[in-house]
C-alpha cells in the first residue's frame, strides 16, 4: 500500500519521528563521557554509535554498521533467533546497532551485527571483529575490555576463544527467559565479576514448557518456527544462577527456587557478594538475597509482601553504598521509599523510578499532582525535603554518573536533552524530524474515581459541530496512555483531523495514579476497565457537547485490542464499532508472569478467567468488529484472534479479520500507518 496521506507518509519515513534522535545512553563512571546511538537524520533508520566528551562538547562517530559490515541488509531475518526474540521483548525496532555494552570508563564498547561480534576502541574509533563459535548474541566486556562474554547456540562463551564456559546440558545459558524479558524487567542473563575472573550466569531449562508454533501461510514451503512458552497455569522455565570461573570452577547459587521461581534481578555487589531479587509465582512476596559466590549460600536481606501483588519499582530493592537497604514503601495513595524499613520523606510524591545516586542523594523520576506529568527529584536518604530538578510540566527523565546529569524533557515545546556538569549545560544533538503538530489535548480528571482523560479535536473544529467519537484505548496494567509527552499525541491528532473527537482514558489498573488505583483490577480485567471507560466517556460528554455518543468507535492494540473487542461485545449500547489489534481474547492462553500476577492461577479461579474471556461472548456480537493480528506474533499468539473469529463464525456473527503474514506484535516500517488507513475506512463505513 502506498501512503499518499502526507502525515502518515512522514510518520512512516521518520520512524514515527524517532529516526535521528539520540537514545541508549551510557555515562562513564566518572561522568566525563557519554555513549549514545543515533542515525544520521530523520529518514535514516540505521543507528550508529557515538561518543560525546562532556568536558569539551566534542562528539565523534565511533562505530558505523556500513563500515563494519559493508552491504548488510539489516533485515530482521538476519539476526540470531535469540536476539530477534529479545528485540520483541524489549520492543526494539532499530536498524544498525540496536544495542551495545561498554566498560565502566567507556574505553571499550562491544556490539553485534547480524551475529558478528565487534570490539570498539572508542578513543580511536577502531573496531575489530572477534571470532565466535556461532552467531553471537548479547556481548558484554569485562571491566578492562580484554575479554568479551557472549551467547551462541544457547551456550556462554568468552572471546577470544571458542570453548563454551557453560556445560552443554540441554539448557540455555546466559539468557533471559521469556517471562523475565517480557514481564519482569530483566533482559540479560550474564554478568562479569568485577575482577573479570568469573561470570554470573543464568541456566534456563525450558524442557517442561509447551511449544508454540508459527507457520507463515505466505511461505508454505518454509517449516514452522517454534519456541517454549510459559502459559498461564502451566510450568515455568526452571531458572538457576551459577558462578562460572574462567579457571573452570562452577558454583550454583542456592535459594528456594520452588517457592520463588522468578529471578527478577541479579548483580555483583563486589567480588565476594552477589545480590539477587527473586519473587514467588503470584509475585506477592519479593526477596532481596545476598549470595556468597564461593559457596553458593544465600541469606535474606529484605522481604516485600503485598496481599495483591508487589508492583515493581525500578531501582529497588537495592543496597546503598553505606549498606542501608532501599525498598519501596507503598501507602494506598502514594508510592514511596524506605531505608532499612523506615519511610523516607518524599512529601507525597509518587516515586516512579529510582535512577541512581547524584549529589549524595537518590535521583528519582516522580509524579506530583497531575499524573500526566513526570518530574525529576532528588530524595535525601537522610531525611531532607526532596529537591525538584526538572522545570515545568511534561515528561522528564534522567541519568547520572558522578557529578554529571543528563536530563531529558518532553513537553508541548518539543523534546530537549541536556547534559549538566560543572555549572554548564550541553545540549545533545537531535537530528529527528520536527513534530508536525503542536497537539494540546484537553486533559481532565473525571468521575468520582478521578480518571485521567484527554480529548483531541480536529484542528479546524468549529464549536457546535457534532463529531463521532473515537476511543483510542490501552487500559492495561503497566502503561500510561494519558501523558504529557508530545510524540504520543501525533497520531491521535491525525485521527482527530479525519473528523473524530479522539478520547483517551486511563482506567483503574493503569499505573502512576496511586497504588489503590492500580490494584483495582485485581482478579478481574473486564469489569473495572470497561466500567471506567464507559463512565469517563459519559462524564466527558457532559463537558464536551460536541461529542456525539450516538457514534462511538473504539480502537486499541494488545490489551487495548482486548478492551476494544470487549467494548462492542458487552456494551453495544455505548460502543458502535471496534478495531481490535492483537487482542488476548482468552487469558488462559497468555503467559504466566503477567496473567497470574493480576488474575491468579486459572485452576484456582476458573470462574474469574471465564468472566474475562471473550470467546463465549461471540454469539452476542451486534456491532461491526475488525480483528487485526500478526501471524508471527510470539507475545499474543494469533490463536487468540483466530479462536474468537472461529466462535463468531460458528455463531453466524459477521465480522472482519485482517491477518498480517510475517508480522509480530510490533508494527514498524510503515505498517502502523497502513493499518491506520485500513481502520479509518472500516470506522467510516461502520459509523456513517
Amino acid at each position: 500500500m502506498t501512503l499518499t496521506d502526507p502525515f502518515l507518509a512522514l510518520s512512516a519515513r521518520t520512524g514515527r519521528f524517532g529516526h535521528g534522535a539520540p537514545r541508549a545512553y551510557t555515562l562513564a563512571e566518572d561522568g566525563t563521557r557519554l555513549l549514545l546511538l543515533r542515525s544520521t537524520g530523520p529518514e535514516d533508520p540505521v543507528e550508529r554509535l557515538h561518543l560525546l566528551d562532556v568536558t569539551t562538547g566534542v562528539e565523534r562517530l565511533v562505530a558505523d554498521p556500513a563500515a563494519l559490515v559493508p552491504g548488510r541488509s539489516g533485515d530482521r531475518d538476519e539476526l540470531p533467533t535469540a536476539e530477534r526474540r529479545l528485540r520483541e521483548r524489549t520492543r526494539l525496532v532499530a536498524a544498525g546497532i540496536g544495542s551495545y555494552a561498554a566498560t565502566p570508563d567507556l574505553a571499550t564498547a562491544v556490539l553485534t551485527l547480524d551475529g558478528r561480534l565487534f570490539r570498539t576502541d572508542t578513543a580511536t574509533g577502531t573496531s575489530v571483529e572477534l571470532p565466535t563459535a556461532g552467531p553471537a548474541f548479547d556481548p558484554r566486556p569485562d571491566a578492562e575490555g580484554r575479554r568479551v562474554a557472549y551467547v551462541a547456540d544457547d551456550a556462554l562463551y568468552v572471546a577470544p576463544g571458542s570453548t563454551p564456559l557453560s556445560p552443554r546440558d540441554g539448557a540455555r545459558w546466559g539468557v533471559a527467559e521469556f517471562a523475565a524479558a517480557e514481564e519482569l524487567g530483566r533482559t540479560r542473563g550474564h554478568w562479569w565479576r568485577p575482577d573479570g575472573g568469573a561470570l554470573l550466569a543464568t541456566r534456563v531449562d525450558e524442557s517442561a514448557l509447551p511449544r508454540r508454533h508459527f507457520a507463515d501461510p505466505a511461505r508454505p514451503a518454509e517449516p514452522a518456527e517454534d519456541f517454549a512458552y510459559p502459559q498461564a497455569g502451566g510450568p515455568n522455565a526452571d531458572v538457576r544462577l551459577w558462578v562460572l570461573g574462567l579457571d573452570g570452577g562452577r558454583v550454583e547459587l542456592r535459594w528456594d527456587a520452588a517457592e520463588f521461581p522468578y529471578l527478577c534481578a541479579a548483580s555483583w555487589a563486589s567480588d565476594d557478594e552477589v545480590l539477587l531479587t527473586v519473587a514467588d509465582r503470584l509475585q506477592q512476596n519479593v526477596l532481596l538475597l545476598s549470595a556468597d559466590p564461593a559457596t553458593g549460600e544465600t541469606r535474606e536481606l529484605s522481604r516485600t509482601t503485598d496481599a495483591f501483588w508487589v508492583d515493581e519499582l525500578p531501582g529497588t530493592p537495592a543496597r546503598l553504598p553505606d549498606g542501608r537497604l532501599l525498598t519501596a514503601h507503598d501507602t494506598p495513595g502514594a508510592r514511596g521509599l524506605a531505608l532499612d524499613g523506615k519511610p523516607l520523606d518524599t512529601s507525597g510524591l509518587q516515586i516512579r523510578r529510582v535512577v541512581g545516586r547524584y549529589d549524595g542523594r537518590l535521583l528519582c523520576e516522580t509524579g506530583q499532582g497531575d499524573p500526566a506529568d513526570q518530574y525529576v527529584h532528588l530524595v535525601d536518604p537522610d531525611g531532607g525535603a526532596p529537591e525538584l530538578l526538572s522545570t515545568g510540566g511534561g515528561v522528564h527523565s534522567a541519568l547520572a554518573a558522578a557529578d554529571t546529569l543528563l536530563l531529558t524533557s518532553a513537553d508541548a515545546g518539543g523534546i530537549r536533552r541536556v547534559v549538566r556538569r560543572g555549572g554548564r549545560e550541553l545540549p545533545l544533538t537531535d537530528l529527528s524530524a520536527a513534530l508536525p503538530y503542536a497537539v494540546r489535548p484537553r486533559l481532565a480528571r473525571v468521575t468520582d474515581r478521578a480518571l485521567p482523560t484527554a480529548v483531541v479535536y480536529p484542528r479546524d473544529h468549529v464549536p457546535g459541530r457534532r463529531l463521532p467519537v473515537l476511543l483510542d484505548v490501552y487500559g492495561g496494567p503497566g502503561y500510561q496512555a494519558v501523558a504529557a509527552e508530545p510524540r504520543r499525541w501525533q497520531l491521535r491528532q491525525w485521527w482527530a483531523d479525519q473528523g473524530f473527537a479522539v478520547v483517551t482514558t486511563d482506567n483503574r489498573g493503569t499505573p502512576f495514579v496511586s497504588p489503590d488505583f492500580t490494584r483495582a483490577i485485581f482478579r478481574r480485567f473486564s469489569g473495572v476497565a470497561l466500567d471506567d471507560q464507559v463512565d469517563a466517556l459519559r462524564a466527558l460528554a457532559s463537558h464536551h457537547p460536541d461529542l456525539d455518543l450516538g457514534r462511538v468507535g473504539v480502537r486499541g492494540w494488545s490489551y487495548g485490542g482486548y478492551l476494544a473487542a470487549l467494548a462492542v461485545l458487552r456494551r453495544p449500547d455505548v460502543f458502535h464499532a471496534a478495531c481490535a489489534g492483537a487482542p488476548p481474547t482468552d487469558f488462559r492462553l497468555y503467559d504466566t508472569a503477567y496473567t497470574e500476577r493480576y488474575l491468579g492461577l486459572p485452576q484456582d479461579d476458573p470462574e474469574g478467567y471465564a468472566a474475562d474471556c471473550l470467546i463465549t461472548d461471540a454469539p452476542g456480537l451486534t456491532r461491526p468488529l475488525l480483528l487485526i493480528h500478526g501471524l508471527a506474533d510470539d507475545n499474543v499468539h494469533p490463536a487468540h484472534t483466530l479462536l474468537l473469529s472461529q466462535a463468531l463464525t460458528r455463531a453466524g456473527r459477521p465480522h472482519s479479520v485482517l491477518p498480517l503474514p510475517g508480522v509480530t506484535h510490533m508494527t514498524p516500517g510503515g505498517l502502523n500507518e497502513q493499518l491506520a488507513l485500513a481502520e479509518l475506512a472500516f470506522l467510516r463505513a461502520s459509523l456513517g
